[in-house]
């Protein structure tokens, strides 16, 4: 097991490393092929007021006159150790982790970012409590009563919360309880919890909610198909022969099996949601990760654009990687050498 860790501790930083190296020559890399000079590039660190001699000293203080490659080992150091930029007759020092400095706003990328971050964070962790909690529920639920009444309604929703965007669902949400039933009369807020864990919890729940349907109607579809194909195996007859009581026979064997590829896919949606849930953040105005990340690609501001694409890979990637560990307790059949 330990050896295991180790080699897919090592896989996850050498794929973040190749997801640094593509979005580092997306942006410096290809504009050059299609033309872009290395003056029109500083021209977007100076600003409006751009001049020769300030562009000549941006090139020169940012490396960007150096090869190619001698910039992008740069960029990781500057990640891993910091970086000191001369923009001015003082020094600014950028500290790791350093993404850089923004054009339009000219301040640290990563303060930035963990400022939105605990925003992001706590969307996403409450609606997949949500989500994961009532689509596995309706997902064995549905299955167990294959053909009745529930089977039927609850797919039928299922169907619905697949289809419905999260934009439409999340301005109903909006549209209901805060002008028809004004349950929340001054708005949706975003509180941090620190301040208030009630407040936090309240002003959370429509976006909660909203996000959740969406993915708990695909979970409880996938649960339902997982659990149909389960229960039907041969150790499943073996282990209700034995005497074993139904209810532990559903959760020990049933259960566990058919939740491989839930944790699957929810290591995924997790990861995806914490890089920044976009148009869930643009509905309800929240400041976060996905927000930060439409308003920086608005405005062509690259150092903030990087940064949200390294720090939404790593959130993937160290989410797949807990993903891989899990495996063994949730399903016996697999293991690790």
């Amino acid at each position: 097991m330990a050896a295991y860790i180790i080699r897919r501790v090592f896989a996850a930083v050498l794929l973040l490393l190749v997801v640094s190296a593509v979005t580092f020559a997306i942006f410096f890399l290809v504009p050059r092929l299609g033309g872009q000079t290395v003056d029109q590039l500083a021209t977007q660190y100076v600003g409006k007021d751009a001049n020769p001699e300030s562009i000549a000293a941006v090139k020169k203080n940012l490396g960007l006159d150096q090869p190619i490659v001698l910039q992008y080992w740069d960029f990781i150091k500057a990640i891993v150790s910091g970086a000191t930029y001369h923009f001015g007759p003082e020094a600014s020092v950028c500290h790791a982790p350093c993404f850089g400095y923004s054009f339009k706003d000219h301040v640290e990328v990563w303060p930035e970012l963990t400022e939105r971050i605990p925003i992001t964070f706590s969307l996403a962790i409450g609606a997949a409590v949500i989500w994961l909690i009532s689509g596995v529920a309706i997902g064995v639920l549905s299955a167990l009563r294959k053909g009745s009444f529930f089977d039927r309604l609850a797919m039928t929703v299922a169907l619905a919360g697949v289809s419905l965007p999260i934009f439409f669902t999340g301005m109903l949400g909006l549209a209901v309880f805060t002008v028809q039933v004004p349950l929340w009369e001054d708005g949706i807020n975003y509180v941090p919890f620190s301040e208030s864990p009630a407040e936090w919890a309240w002003n959370l729940l429509i976006p909660w909610c909203s996000l959740a349907f969406l993915y708990s109607a695909l979970y409880a579809r996938l649960t339902r198909a997982g659990m149909l194909e389960t229960m039907g195996e041969d150790y499943i007859r073996t282990a209700r022969a034995k005497g074993i009581k139904e209810s532990k026979v559903v959760a020990k064997h049933g259960l566990r099996a058919a939740l491989t590829p839930i944790v699957t896919i929810f290591g995924m949606d997790f990861g995806l949601l914490l890089g920044g849930a976009v148009i869930t953040e643009q509905v309800f105005s929240f400041q976060g990760m996905g927000a930060y990340a439409v308003q920086a690609v608005k405005d062509a501001d690259l150092p903030i654009v990087m940064g949200v694409t390294l720090v939404a890979a790593f959130f993937i990637v160290f989410c797949n990687l807990l993903v891989d560990l899990v495996y063994a307790a949730i399903d016996p059949r697999v293991r690790y050498s």
